[in-house]
């Protein structure tokens, strides 16, 4: 079949367009999903039913709040040594003092990659695992139509104030009786943005017409963008915010009634790796303080414990808890326990069977063999020996083994929901291997062709045959298929997990097997016509010269192994280093290129010796010889215009042996101008210079 080139190039962009987006389809999984948050409110289940006949629990609506006003304290970039470590001992002292000494429970939350903002606000008020897609819709965030905390408080009739990043009211619209929204963008603005929060505080704090107070401050994450986590601008930052948080908390203690106590949450979106930025899963980005400060809780006495780890989402289902508000359906994070110890067994139970009912429902609506999940079967078990616990309990039961029954439900409800969390989350970053698998082997069979093609299809004009026609109907071409019908079926067949590949219809499914045993068909003929034209020129010494160079050869595997190096996570902050090597050894062959063409060629040319050779005995042999005078001024003039045309000649000679060197000098000037990546970003160069004058 010929092609004119154009017509070629466009055919591959198309089936290149489908391997690609079957790809991303399998690599950005659609996440766990419940039902849309208009049908979420609905009556919460009832505490498990004893197992004696007639025996019912009285207890069938969510439990009342705990916490009558809530403060969240969100510091953008807040790392867990900021708080934890000795820059929070030097620069944050009361807040110190409080977690080590005060009414509060501390933790270190862990953020799930991408450590941007608004998959963490999402990841915070959903209990959900944001993915990497929501990456592309950071800068531009849509309003959050799933099941979350705000939406739920709202509903509720909960007053919410908030101040702070405008990304919240781009969430969240219409659902704030009062906010300020600040912008992001203005990363050298350390001061008013913070400012602009702070402003309202003293007089929100005096008023009673509020349940919910959101403040996130952006101030931190400005600084570290622009100096990094050891500038010294973090301090007065820090003690800033020590000073913000001690004036909320003085605040809130004062103003507290006999029924029910505030809380205070302070917390961050997400840290700062060792160059100030974030989004990957370094420890700095990733570990976030969680402090919850309340008189609700014991004072803290003993030797200060190193912080215990919780999940970021772990935060949203802890909060609805103490609001006394449903959780959010899609939530997979468990209930911070430690926050809710000081209330009676049957009401900690009753928030443990209220979570675990939570995400076994989700893991139900998700997972179609849920039956086997061992955190549905040790939901199922705690469950019936939470009914033993009730029966026990209504039946005035107040001995030793009610006790120590209800702490052995209590472990139980907390291993199951451990286990169910794992499997919800693993199934949120569950890539769809099939589907990335069919999509690689498209992409690839594809770009093998066109490179196989690449000698013929440079000019606009050209025609080439393709080699499609005679494989498709070769023997090949049909055992191909079948094999790959074949595997089709064995693995969608024997999948535990949904596909999207296996969702397709069988004549979509076919189609595609089709069209790559087509492609490789195609593949094995074209190389097959190569090794057949390569017989022809070694019989033929004349055309045996070949149209790709050393140069040529090294361009092209240099941009395959570099395209090749971006699916390794180590080259996600390092992949300039390749392009650093790969410019360093191309001028090198450059300049080999030249020297050999300019210098040594025309020194050990066996053909051209011959010629010349040649050329004198022809001359020897010719029998007569006739001599023509040149006048002396013509001579001269003859030898000026020469002698400038060699001079000339061998000037381009050393001007073009001296460009690849010229070039490597500049790129090393380049390279210092400012280091990049995460490995050297510490290195003195031109850019720190500039900074510290």
């Amino acid at each position: 079949m010929r092609l004119r080139s154009g017509v070629f190039a466009s055919s591959c962009l198309l089936v290149e367009a489908l391997g690609v987006a079957l790809f991303l389809r399998g690599f950005f999984p659609v996440p766990v999903r419940s039902l849309p948050r208009r049908e979420a409110r609905g009556d919460p289940p009832a505490e498990p039913a004893p197992p004696s006949p007639g025996m019912v629990s009285n207890w069938t609506k969510i439990p009342p709040p705990l916490f009558r006003k809530v403060v969240i304290v969100l510091i953008d970039a807040l790392r867990d040594d900021f708080v934890f470590g000795s820059k929070g001992k030097q620069f944050m002292p009361y807040t110190t003092q409080v977690v080590e000494k005060g009414t509060s429970f501390s933790f270190i939350a862990e953020a799930k990659p991408p450590t941007v903002t608004m998959p963490r606000i999402k990841a915070l008020m959903t209990g959900s695992i944001p993915g990497f897609i929501d990456v592309i819709v950071n800068l531009n965030s849509p309003a959050l139509l799933d099941d979350n905390l705000i939406w739920q408080a709202k509903s509720a009739g909960k007053r919410i104030i908030f101040y702070g990043d405008d990304t919240w009211v781009k969430l969240f619209p219409k659902h704030f009786v009062e906010y300020d929204g600040t912008t992001s963008f203005f990363v050298s603005d350390f001061k008013e943005v913070d400012d602009n929060v702070t402003r309202h505080l003293d007089r929100v704090l005096k008023r009673e017409d509020w349940d919910i107070l959101i403040l996130h401050y952006l101030g931190l994450d400005h600084i570290g963008h622009v100096s990094g986590p050891n500038s010294p601008l973090v301090g007065p930052k820090l003690r800033e915010m020590d000073n913000i948080l001690k004036k909320i908390h003085i605040s809130l203690l004062s103003k507290e009634e006999a029924s029910l106590p505030n809380l205070l949450v302070v917390c961050g979106d997400h840290g700062m790796s060792e160059t100030g930025s974030h989004g990957g899963s370094s420890e700095g980005e990733v570990h976030t303080p969680l402090l919850f400060i309340s008189s609700a809780f014991e004072k803290r006495s003993g030797p200060l414990t190193q912080p215990e780890r919780v999940q970021q989402t772990d935060l949203a289902s802890t909060l609805a808890v103490g609001l006394g508000l449903p959780i959010s359906r899609n939530s997979v994070g468990n209930l911070i326990m430690p926050v809710l110890g000081g209330k009676t067994m049957r009401e900690q139970l009753r928030f443990l069977h209220l979570n675990g009912f939570q995400l076994s429902r989700l893991l139900q609506e998700n997972t179609p063999a849920y039956e086997k999940d061992p955190g549905y079967e040790h939901f199922k078990i705690a469950e019936k020996s939470h009914g033993n616990w009730i029966k026990l309990y209504l039946e005035g039961n107040n001995s030793e083994i009610l006790l120590n029954l209800g702490k052995k439900v209590l472990k139980q409800y907390l291993e199951a929901l451990k286990t169910l969390s794992s499997s919800l989350s693993k199934q949120v970053a569950q890539y769809d291997m099939y589907s990335m698998t069919v999509g690689t082997v498209i992409i690839m069979e594809v770009l093998l062709l066109l490179l196989l093609s690449v000698p013929k299809a440079l000019s606009s004009r050209a025609e080439f045959e393709v080699p499609l026609s005679p494989p498709l109907f070769s023997l090949l071409f049909y055992l191909m298929c079948l094999m790959l019908c074949a595997v089709h079926v064995i693995v969608c067949t024997s999948a535990e997990s949904l596909c999207y590949f296996c969702s397709m219809s069988w004549l979509t499914a076919v189609g595609v097997m089709m069209l790559i045993s087509a492609l490789m068909c195609g593949i094995l003929s074209a190389i097959a016509k190569i090794f057949e034209n390569s017989r022809v020129r070694l019989k033929n010494p004349v055309v045996s010269s070949s149209s790709w160079s050393e140069v040529d050869v090294l361009i092209l595997a240099g941009t395959i192994g570099h395209v090749l190096s971006l699916g390794a996570s180590s080259f996600i902050e390092e992949e300039h280093q390749t392009w650093y090597f790969l410019i360093n050894t191309l001028c090198l062959v450059l300049c080999q290129e030249l020297c050999r063409n300019n210098f040594l060629q025309k020194e050990c040319d066996p053909p051209h010796s011959t010629t010349v050779k040649q050329n004198f005995g022809d001359i020897g042999e010719a029998p007569e010889c006739t001599n023509i005078d040149i006048p002396a001024a013509g001579s001269s003039k003859l030898d000026k215009a020469t002698s400038s045309a060699e001079f000339i000649k061998g000037s381009d000679k050393w001007i073009s042996l001296a460009s690849p060197w010229i070039i490597l000098i500049c790129c090393r000037l380049l390279r210092s101008l400012n280091q990049t990546g995460v490995q050297w970003a510490h290195r003195p160069d031109f850019g720190h210079w500039l900074t510290r004058k």
